[in-house]
């Protein structure tokens, strides 16, 4: 195999790797779905969410949640992801809230 040729294979593996790298960063996302459903029995599906920040579920809150992604979930009680009682939910599970307690309000991603 010639220098040349070597050169521009080695240059085009480089390239192609900072182009994987910095699209990654920019909009990062949970590969897969997540589901939930309300307390007024609606069914959500939530595909590829941003890794990024909370989110807010339905103001009803969700009773029921099935983490089809390829990351972690932390569920909330609260609106805005902050408090004690959360519940940490990992890949491809999901989970119910027991009787009588406060349904979920937000979540969040962990990468």
């Amino acid at each position: 195999m010639s220098v040349r040729r070597r050169l521009t294979t080695a240059t085009g593996a480089v390239l192609l790797t900072l182009a994987v790298a910095g699209c990654s960063g920019l909009g990062r996302s949970a590969v897969g779905t997540i589901k939930y459903e309300t307390e007024r029995d609606l069914l959500v599906s939530v595909t590829s969410p941003s890794v990024k920040g909370c989110h807010r579920l339905a103001p009803s809150g969700v009773t029921k949640v099935e983490n089809n992604s390829l990351n972690d979930i932390v569920m909330y009680r609260t609106r805005n992801c902050s408090g004690g009682n959360s519940i940490y939910v990992p890949s491809n599970t999901g989970n119910r809230i027991a009787p009588d307690t406060l349904p979920w309000r937000s979540y969040s991603v962990v990468h």
